[in-house]
Order: structure tokens, then C-alpha cells, then sequence
């Protein structure tokens, strides 16, 4: 399997944002196949394969063509002769309103959105230009929230944490909200597919990922991400990833973040 060049790929991100949602289109310039380790984000992805190529590993399990990743998905890798796809990068509080549930792992695209998926994807491969399919894409997600509501209480839990790196704690979070720990864990875990806990560990380990792939030092990491220590650090990026630290700086996915997802 050849080395992953992000020289070899061109990127293209839509002129605006939109709340809660974003997007990034990947076209290989020379399909070849790759192998890339996926590393866990703070967002549920959906990988929209618009080449027939893409192939993807997770829990051990094997599938092809376009796959939603939820939270804390394991050891995902995508691999595969990579042409063209589209990224779209969900809050848990929108995804859950898109999606319906959370995917909790690695599941086709098909098994979530049935046949309106599929045509979705059909519509994205005969539109040409990139600036159309993510007019396309914002237009599908936006016509499917709704599917399930989160309360305001858990959508400010998980802001606080995503604002606060994952340094917030779960006690201060449910005073905040005017919940008792126990319902603010419960609510906050059956709309999100996630607990509290998990959610602020995958984005302390978030912010820690991105400040090695930008050149600290792995203790200068820990001390800033709110670790005991740099031995801390090293146990929670092997628990998301099976990875070093040194390993995941070198990551393929978080060196392009700065193009693909900027700011």
C-alpha cells in the first residue's frame, strides 16, 4: 500500500458555514489505493463515496462505499482506489435530529437514509461542480431535521463541552442546566449516543490530537489539554486510537484539518 500524499488531492470547502453543519470535498488527482487510519472527532461524518472506491474498516468489520462514522467509532480506516468524496461533519445534536439515531459505530450510508440516500448519492455523482454538491447537500440535511429533538438542556452540555476542551465538569454542566447529574447523564446519553464523560474525553483527546499535529511537544500537550501527565496523554490517544502520540501527529487526516475544516 503506497504512502498517503495530500499533495496528490485537491480540496474544496463551500464559500460559507452553516450552523452545525460542515463539509469538504476530496478529489484524487490519480486514483491509487491508500490506506489512511481515520481519527476520532468531536461530530458524527458521513463519507459520501462518489467513485466507487471507498472501502472502510471499523470494530473488525469490513463495508464499501459511503459509511456513517458516530462518536468514538474505534480504529477506523478507510482504504481503497479513492477518487472522489464528500465529508460532511454533523454536531451530535444535529446528527441526531438528521439521522434519527446514532449510528454508534460504522454503518453503510444505505442502512440510515434507505433510498433516499441512494438517490441522494446519484444526484451528487451527475452534478459537476462542487460549490452544486454542497448546495445539494445542505439542501438534503436540511430537509430531513427533525427526525428527533434534542433538549436545549443537552445541546448546552455538549457546547460547554466542546467550548471548554473537554475541561468541564459533568457537576458544574447539570447546575448550569438545572438538572441533577443523574437525568443530565441519562438525557444527555440517550439523545447523543454518548455519555458526558465519553463526550468530554473524545474532545479533550480532539484538542490534544490537533496541538501535536501542529509541532508541541507531547508534555507541553498534556499540560495543555488538562492531562495529569504526558503518560495520561499517551493512555487516552492509544484508548481512541490504538496510536502513539507521535503516531497520531503524523496522521494524514489531521494535516490537511487546517484546509478542510478551517477555523
Amino acid at each position: 500500500m503506497q504512502a498517503f500524499d495530500w499533495a496528490d488531492v485537491d480540496v474544496a470547502v463551500p464559500p460559507r458555514r452553516l450552523p452545525g453543519l460542515r463539509m469538504a470535498g476530496f478529489r484524487h488527482r490519480v486514483p491509487a489505493p491508500v490506506d489512511i487510519t481515520m481519527v476520532a472527532h468531536p461530530a458524527v461524518t458521513v463519507l459520501v463515496d462518489l467513485s466507487d472506491g471507498l472501502g472502510y474498516r471499523a470494530f473488525g468489520r469490513r463495508g464499501r462505499g459511503s459509511v456513517v462514522v458516530g462518536l468514538c467509532p474505534g480504529e477506523p480506516r478507510a482504504d481503497g482506489r479513492i477518487g472522489e468524496c464528500l465529508q460532511i461533519r454533523l454536531e451530535p445534536a444535529v446528527a441526531a435530529a438528521v439521522l434519527g439515531s446514532d449510528p454508534g459505530e460504522a454503518v453503510p450510508l444505505a442502512d440510515v437514509w434507505g433510498r433516499d440516500g441512494s438517490r441522494f448519492e446519484d444526484r451528487l455523482r451527475e452534478t459537476a461542480s462542487w460549490d452544486a454538491r454542497f448546495a445539494l447537500a445542505a439542501g438534503f440535511v436540511r430537509r430531513r431535521l427533525g427526525a428527533r429533538s434534542v433538549d436545549a438542556e443537552v445541546a448546552h452540555t455538549w457546547r460547554r463541552t466542546l467550548t471548554s476542551h473537554g475541561r468541564a465538569r459533568v457537576e458544574g454542566l447539570a447546575d448550569e442546566v438545572g438538572w441533577s447529574r443523574k437525568r443530565l447523564w441519562a438525557r444527555f446519553r440517550a439523545q447523543l449516543g454518548i455519555t458526558p464523560k465519553r463526550a468530554a474525553r473524545l474532545v479533550r483527546f480532539d484538542h490534544a490530537a490537533h496541538l501535536l499535529a501542529s509541532g508541541c511537544a507531547p508534555a507541553d500537550v498534556a499540560a495543555a489539554s488538562g492531562y495529569a501527565d504526558q503518560s495520561h496523554l499517551h493512555h487516552e490517544v492509544r484508548a481512541f486510537t490504538g496510536l502513539t502520540p507521535a503516531a497520531v501527529a503524523a496522521a494524514p487526516w489531521l494535516s490537511i484539518d487546517d484546509v478542510a475544516w478551517p477555523g
